[in-house]
């Protein structure tokens, strides 16, 4: 009896650490690199090649239900961020999946609910939905607003979906990546030196807030980006300078 009881706590342990989290994301980042290309400076994605070998996925997404509220609290900062930007791309992922063909993820919403309102997946013990996961999880606890460059609503407006996962020990430079490469690509952020015009995307019209917050003001934190001119920097930060707002393209970012 004893011997019984000793094993059932060692298949206990060993099954406890079989089954702890993979902080690699291997299989969000094995869909991505396989169903994923360029098109100019967009990132372009295969759903119908997702749907097709919708098992990995699945397996995936229920890695990330399968933590609980306690394993959560145990991850670093950095697991932390990493693990609910992956979670927002892959339900997104999910959704369009689900109801694939389609144009925009704005068909999927109603006149009383948007597509990012829907609650239609388990994370941390409780029913959820994009948006909670963005605003509620992330906007909430992480005062870093390059998560608007990660974080992808799988349409060709918003800034692309990272061709791989993001991993708690690259966090840093990925968001970088993901935010240069944003800035950078002039069908959706302009800085106009002759006119002091910023053309930008309408990220920083809605999230305005989050950079004012940490950084002063959008100008501010996208001087650098623009140029490495420190006077012309100075232009950009100048409470002159003339910001307009795209039009947000909501066409699917799928081939």
């Amino acid at each position: 009896m004893l011997l019984k009881s000793l094993f059932t706590i060692c298949a206990f342990f060993v099954l406890s650490n079989s089954y702890a989290f993979d902080h690699s994301h291997r299989e969000w980042s094995m869909i991505l690199k396989k169903n994923m290309r360029k098109n100019g400076k967009q990132n372009l994605v295969n759903y119908r090649g997702v749907k097709k070998e919708k098992n990995l996925l699945v397996k995936y997404l229920g890695s990330l239900t399968a933590v609980s509220k306690k394993e959560y609290n145990a991850f670093s900062k950095n697991e932390k961020l990493a693990f609910l930007i992956n979670a927002y791309n892959a339900f997104t992922v999910k959704l369009i999946v689900d109801n694939f063909p389609l144009e925009s993820i704005k068909k999927l919403g109603s006149l009383f609910t948007s597509p990012w309102k829907k609650k239609f997946f388990i994370l941390l013990e409780e029913e959820r939905s994009l948006d909670g996961i963005e605003h509620d999880m992330i906007r909430k606890n992480f005062n870093e607003p390059r998560i608007h460059f990660a974080v992808n609503c799988a349409s060709i407006g918003c800034p692309n979906l990272y061709p791989e996962a993001f991993y708690p020990t690259s966090l840093n430079s990925q968001l970088e990546k993901a935010t240069f490469s944003f800035i950078t690509d002039r069908k959706k952020n302009r800085w106009n030196l002759k006119k002091q015009t910023l053309n930008l995307s309408k990220i920083f019209k809605w999230y305005k807030g989050d950079f004012k917050k940490k950084f002063g003001s959008v100008p501010n934190f996208l001087a650098t980006y623009f140029t490495q001119d420190i006077s012309e920097q100075q232009l950009i930060k100048n409470k002159s300078t003339r910001i307009d707002y795209m039009d947000y393209d909501w066409n699917l970012n799928g081939y």
